[in-house]
């Protein structure tokens, strides 16, 4: 694995509980790249994301990610790994009895930030990349889906991760913002970090080209960018 080599998979198996999803999985990527990962649904997408960052165990093969051997990570090692990186869910997953800034002071303070100073430049640093910097006060209700999502970027961005995983990042949002969340996904790849995007809207994919893996047959394969897609069979 060498320096530019963010993410590292050789020979490994996919599992969800006892089912083998995928079989031989190997791929690497590098720092500040932005990768597409395609597939119908089960064909293991969502195993992948949650085996790279530690929540499947990874039971044969060789990984790492961020610097981390996931064939031999310990149980206390995982929020060491996760810290590293930063997770995009579908679903949100944002704490709804408080405004946008409480909830990402949440998150700063149960990671060990301590100065409020601190806590208040760096919510409001986050804020400016997903272009919500006077949204702080707002309660979630009065936000819309994907202005939810662009705080669930920003509350990813907290603790400076040198990897973004985001899992359906826009499964519950219209095109338009659709498209908003990937141009600021591929802004925060542009700006050094590695962005990991699992998306089965290939619309994105015609529009904003960028390398893609896809999970079919049990297999992952590697996608030409410059390949054309037959859309209606993925």
């Amino acid at each position: 694995m060498d320096s530019d080599t963010i993410i590292e998979f050789t020979d490994c198996p996919i599992f969800q509980k006892d089912n083998l999803i995928l079989s031989h999985v190997s791929f690497s990527i590098k720092k500040g790249e932005f990768v597409y990962l395609i597939g119908k649904v089960g064909s293991g997408k969502t195993s992948l994301i949650k085996t790279i960052y530690a929540q499947i165990p990874l039971k044969d093969g060789k990984a790492k990610v961020a610097g981390f051997n996931l064939s031999r990570l310990k149980t206390k090692e995982i929020p060491y790994l996760r810290r590293k990186l930063g997770i995009v869910f579908q679903d949100f997953q944002l704490l709804t009895d408080r405004n946008v800034f409480k909830n990402l002071e949440f998150v700063l303070r149960a990671t060990g930030w301590k100065n409020k100073k601190e806590i208040d430049a760096r919510i409001q640093e986050v804020l400016e990349k997903v272009r919500l910097e006077y949204k702080g006060y707002k309660m979630l209700y009065q936000l819309s889906g994907g202005e939810q999502q662009r705080i669930v970027i920003a509350r990813a961005l907290l603790n400076d991760p040198e990897i973004i995983v985001a899992d359906e990042p826009t499964g519950n949002l219209d095109p338009d913002t659709s498209e908003d969340i990937v141009r600021i996904l591929m802004q925060i790849s542009a700006n050094g970090r590695t962005v990991i995007m699992g998306t089965h809207n290939y619309a994105l994919l015609k529009k904003f080209n960028a390398r893609t893996l896809k999970c079919e047959d049990g297999k992952l394969k590697e996608v030409s960018q410059n390949h054309a897609f037959d859309f209606t069979t993925m």
